[in-house]
């Protein structure tokens, strides 16, 4: 287990005071964590713990955290439990997710359904859900009806994810409903819990949930454009894996959507199996040229711009700087 600290928070925290009180209470929330996926068998307790040990930027607990400090008990018993919440099911959804995708390796590990099987990672997944649950229930019924409705979008958006748009549907739409399902709807749990439990008003409670929302899913969107757009070097990782993979995408779905006789090319090849490194090195180089990628930058960066506007209920200071500047680097991580 690795602690986060200041220098390491995944939200841009520029107040000393402020990243300090963060940094001091992620790590609050890491050891709790570890304490919730205890089993009274010590074979559930390794398999629970295992994308845990692995690590993870704690997006959604620091979420939480920073939400919770536009309210008047920041510190409050119950914002410690709601970040515990969102971060193991939010782990809990990636032991699925990797018996979806076949996965291999998670954060650099090997996946549970690699190391164990896919038996025991959906069941292990189901264990953090069961847990999540119980958390839930101590904050309160009105907590486990927003948790059972964020966790009904977020098992949506794995279903759909999994199936093509039905006959006259667009198939973008279907993809932003997918995102907003699979990654939106926690983070926008997380905002929420934060708020509520750290004494915020209905008004700022609102305005956090809406903000992560569109964040959240505006963050997953900018990973599209980045898979075609940077270079190896840049990113860390293999430019066009989802191309490769046949990923649908943010720049993908709009590349496909033109009526443009000169995107014929283009179009024939999205269409083909690009497992073919030609034939995927040909459509990769197309798409980075295409005025997709513009409009997909254009896009992020309009939601970017909405999320912040929300914001406005906040007063200044450095949480409401801290939540803009997030939304700045959704913006900009996609230009």
């Amino acid at each position: 287990m690795s602690p986060q600290h200041g220098s390491n928070l995944a939200l841009p925290v520029t107040d000393p005071a402020l990243e300090a009180r963060l940094s001091e209470r992620l790590i609050e929330v890491e050891k709790a964590l570890y304490g919730h996926v205890q089993s009274r068998f010590p074979y559930v307790t390794e398999a629970a713990s295992h994308l845990l040990d692995a690590g993870g930027k704690r997006f959604r607990p620091l979420l939480v955290l920073l939400a919770a400090e536009a309210g008047e008990h920041p510190t409050a018993d119950e914002v410690l439990t709601a970040a515990c919440v969102v971060e193991i099911t939010h782990v809990g959804s990636l032991y699925h997710d990797d018996v979806m995708d076949e996965a291999a390796l998670r954060r650099g590990a090997d996946s549970a359904n690699a190391r164990w099987d896919n038996h025991v990672a959906i069941l292990t997944g189901d264990f953090l859900f069961a847990r999540s649950s119980e958390l839930t229930a101590t904050l309160g019924a009105d907590a486990v009806r927003i948790q059972a409705e964020t966790f009904t979008r977020l098992v949506e958006g794995q279903i759909l994810e999994t199936v093509k748009p039905g006959p006259g549907a667009d198939p973008l739409a279907h993809y932003l409903d997918v995102v907003a399902g699979k990654t939106g709807s926690l983070i926008a749990t997380s905002a929420r819990y934060g708020a509520r439990f750290g004494g915020a008003g209905p008004e700022i409670e609102e305005a956090l949930a809406a903000y992560g929302e569109i964040v959240g899913s505006a963050f997953q969107l900018s990973d599209d454009i980045l898979d075609i757009a940077s270079e190896s070097a840049e990113s860390g990782k293999t430019p066009g894996t989802d191309l490769r993979e046949g990923v649908p995408t943010l720049p993908v779905l709009m590349a496909q959507a033109s009526t443009d006789p000169e995107d014929a090319r283009l179009l024939e090849l999205l269409a083909a199996d690009l497992t073919d490194d030609d034939r995927h090195a040909e459509a990769l180089d197309l798409l980075r040229k295409h005025p997709a990628m513009d409009e997909a930058r254009a896009y992020v960066i309009a939601r970017a711009e909405e999320a912040k506007a929300l914001l406005v209920v906040l007063p200044d200071g450095p949480v409401r700087t801290a939540l803009e500047s997030f939304a700045d680097v959704v913006a900009v991580r996609s230009v």
